[in-house]
């Protein structure tokens, strides 16, 4: 008897302990990190951020949001795990979305009303900075590019000068329909980030993993990035992009043509979104049928974008050559690419929060055990590639196209530091693997998620 149960037993066991050495690993990484930036910092090495790896300085403070934040992370500790398994789903997204927003605004109102929020998207950086000088979106288009270089009288601001023209229009256009200013520029972006709640799991419901899709609920809406989706325009872009890739999930043709308008209008959110074609090209594997006439749709969506913005006058391509010439212009040429390029993992966990490296473990290690997607009824098509008659299940294929998606954007150098908000749209999915948790232990990990993004909106000051 002890010989056939044995095997049972050690199973779980061997991954749990496997689970705290990825836990371990992360903590060592993470106080790496936090050391070798003091020290750099110390001798007057160009990090440009006083609390490396995150850019943000050490200021210990309480606020108005505390009281809300510990109170909304106590109810999804407590009940969360149990409501996500028994709701009905237009209620359970109803919820999460809701919570999610109470989370980020309690989490921005700890460093109160006008730091946190309200004033957070007016400084000089900004985007709300540029918005009275552009008069004509036609003209701003056509000579977006000729003031991206600095060191001249025009020159675009930081974040405008770093982005295609797209995130600035935005806010051009909340402005030009009443909703101007700085609150509700940060309302939009917690509104915005917050539907990921939505996007995700719907994405996850239409590729087949409909109980995936409640069990990671709980960890977007504890997500410790909330810190930065209220408020930076990093938020918005999340909401976005994740709209764009659960419409690609979603059956028909209309849903993938409309998620492809908007990953083509995301091109003109950040250059950086390049990468998310990774992820949109795993999910358009995992669908379960129509996958060919998807792409095409979702390309059509997007080449309409590129061809809309390119005839009014700006071209991507110009652009991104010139955001990297600027780029070396300011502090990136100081920043040392030999602490950032790992320092940047290490506030991708700050982010993401400590349960990702269990999560993305045990995800990796359901392949070894026949962790793919089922083969429709009607079996795999004739000469379709080994990957798209089977590829593997979403809760895995998704993560690890957000971690290559990453992986590149670390090793591009482009990325230097800030990642904590920049990497946003890619955090997300990551924590899709969550789902490989075990259901008794996820109560836990939602209360490291929480004291995670407690600790660090309480530790430090992160407006910038």
């Amino acid at each position: 008897m002890e010989a056939t149960t044995l095997p049972a037993v050690r199973g779980p066991v061997h991954r749990r302990r496997a689970d705290l050495v990825a836990l371990g690993a992360e903590a060592a990484l993470l106080v790496l990190a936090v050391v070798v930036g003091a020290a750099l910092n110390a001798r007057g090495v160009g990090l440009h951020a006083d609390a490396a790896p995150l850019y943000a300085t050490w200021r210990p403070h309480l606020g108005w949001g505390t009281p809300a934040a510990l109170l909304v992370a106590g109810a999804v500790i407590a009940v969360g795990g149990r409501w996500t398994r028994t709701a009905g789903w237009a209620a359970l997204l109803a919820a999460g979305y809701l919570t999610s927003v109470a989370w980020t605004l309690s989490l921005a109102l700890v460093d109160g009303w006008s730091t946190g929020f309200a004033d957070r998207l007016t400084t000089q950086a900004e985007y709300l900075y540029e918005v009275p000088r552009v008069t004509d979106v036609g003209a701003t288009l056509a000579g977006f590019t000729g003031r991206i270089l600095d060191f001249q009288p025009d020159s675009w601001s930081t974040h405008t000068a770093g982005h295609p023209p797209g995130a600035l229009l935005v806010f051009v256009g909340l402005d030009r329909v009443g909703l101007g200013g700085g609150a509700a520029a940060a309302l939009a972006c917690v509104l915005v980030g917050a539907s990921v709640t939505i996007s995700v799991p719907v994405a996850l419901r239409a590729l087949g993993a409909a109980d995936a899709a409640r069990a990671v609920l709980p960890f977007l809406v504890l997500l410790p990035g909330a810190v930065w989706v209220g408020a930076s325009a990093d938020g918005l872009f999340t909401g976005v992009v994740a709209a764009g890739l659960a419409l690609l999930a979603v059956r028909g043709r209309v849903a993938p043509a409309a998620g492809g308008l908007l990953l083509g209008g995301a091109l003109y959110l950040s250059y950086g979104f390049v990468l998310v074609g990774v992820l949109a090209l795993a999910v358009l594997a995992l669908r379960p049928a129509g996958r060919v006439a998807a792409l095409l749709a979702a390309a059509a969506g997007v080449a309409a974008v590129v061809a809309a913005v390119t005839v009014a006058g700006f071209r991507w391509w110009d652009g991104y050559d010139l955001v990297v010439e600027r780029y070396h212009q300011g502090w990136a040429a100081d920043r040392p690419y030999g602490y950032w390029v790992w320092a940047n993992v290490a506030a991708l966990l700050l982010s993401a929060g400590p349960v990702l490296g269990p999560a993305l473990r045990r995800a990796v290690a359901t392949l070894r055990r026949g962790g793919y997607a089922p083969v429709p009824p009607s079996g795999p098509a004739p000469g379709t590639w080994a990957l798209l008659r089977r590829p593997p299940a979403p809760t895995v294929l998704l993560p690890v196209a957000a971690a290559v998606a990453v992986l590149a954007g670390d090793l591009s150098g482009l990325s230097k530091a800030e990642v904590e908000r920049i990497w946003l749209p890619f955090a997300v999915w990551l924590l899709v693997a969550t789902a490989h948790l075990p259901p008794a232990t996820r109560r836990w990990w939602f209360a490291g998620q929480a004291a995670t993004a407690l600790a660090v909106n309480h530790l430090l000051w992160t407006v910038s």
